[in-house]
């Protein structure tokens, strides 16, 4: 067993954890899940987020693990430290040493609108989230992401969506 492997066994040996396919980082203390289309930009957002203090949680996969009333993310042992950066390949990269909570699900959409409410609920491994989409082609995206998780993201001032039954 890799370090990698026995560092997340713990997690994976006592609860039942769901594959999910998407990027993943920690900004301080909270996980955002970021989602959309092959091709889209996650990993160039987690690597633009990385850039302004994050920390790379999974790329291109992450596993979800419930633990009480929280979400927990952490990489697949296979491809922890790893992101593919386009046009250089898969490269290593540091990662959170233990799983993160997960407070936001940002979808990468060229169809998000253009001003919202509030955000919208997802359930992800039976956990509700709030869910924000952003549109993808901006030189603003790592900015408007944090301000997502700051306004939006569970964990935060006061937003809690209800229980999942």
């Amino acid at each position: 067993m890799s370090p990698s492997e026995r560092d997340w066994a713990p997690l994976t040996a006592h609860q039942p954890a769901e594959q999910w396919q998407a990027t993943c980082v920690a900004i301080g203390e909270r996980g955002v899940l970021i989602e959309g289309a092959p091709g889209i930009g996650k990993s160039s957002l987690a690597l633009a987020l990385i850039d302004r203090g994050a920390q790379l949680v999974g790329d291109d996969g992450v596993l979800l693990h419930r633990d009480g009333q929280a979400l927990l993310a952490s990489p697949p042992p296979t491809i922890a430290g790893k992101i593919e950066v386009r046009n250089l390949g898969i490269l290593d990269m540091a990662c959170a040493a233990a799983a993160v909570p997960v407070a936001l699900v940002i979808v990468l959409d060229r169809a998000a609108p253009r001003f919202i409410t509030g955000p919208e609920a997802a359930v992800r491994a039976g956990h509700a989230l709030p869910l924000i989409r952003l549109w993808p082609d901006s030189p603003q995206l790592p900015l408007r992401a944090e301000l997502a998780l700051l306004h939006y993201g569970a964990g935060g001032d006061g937003f809690e969506l209800p229980a999942v039954r």
